[in-house]
């Protein structure tokens, strides 16, 4: 017989139910973007059927952007989405990374505004960190992948 004392922390708490755990997961999918496919996206140029919304200061913005993003600092969402953005196209936002929720609260001001809009996971720093190509004050950047974060030897990571 399995005593509480001997379950371990992963199962102390069970899993979901199967139904529980797929409305979960695809609510999630709703509200969030993977920085690869976003960069899949973007490298492909031509209509990409959403926008993206850097949430981040000028500064920030000049150290490294996603090319394309439109620069739109999460204060200034309220006096300026209407002049940048268009109510029909979805938003993904992003910020500096996992450990920023700048771009949770962007894309909370877009939603009530009644955007459609995602956030990118990951932000910036994973956008960086896994290789693709970013803009900054001083012209286009691109560096190595990190093998933490992105496979070095293939397109994707397959997921």
């Amino acid at each position: 017989m399995t005593t509480t004392a001997q379950v371990n922390a992963v199962l102390r708490t069970p899993p979901a139910s199967p139904e529980a755990a797929a409305a979960y997961f695809s609510a999630s999918l709703a509200f969030h973007a993977d920085v690869s496919d976003v960069a899949s996206a973007v490298a492909a140029g031509g209509d990409l059927g959403f926008v993206v919304v850097d949430s981040r200061s000028t500064a920030s913005w000049d150290q490294g952007h996603v090319p394309g993003a439109v620069h739109l600092p999460t204060a200034l969402i309220a006096e300026q989405a209407e002049q940048l953005l268009d109510r029909s196209v979805p938003v993904v936002t992003y910020c500096w990374g996992p450990g920023c929720n700048g771009a949770t609260r962007a894309a909370l001001a877009l939603a009530q505004l009644g955007y459609q809009v995602k956030e990118m996971l990951g932000g910036f720093e994973y956008w960086v960190r896994e290789g693709f190509p970013y803009e900054t004050w001083e012209g286009p950047e691109k560096k190595d992948a990190d093998p933490l974060t992105a496979p070095v030897d293939a397109e994707d990571c397959g997921c």
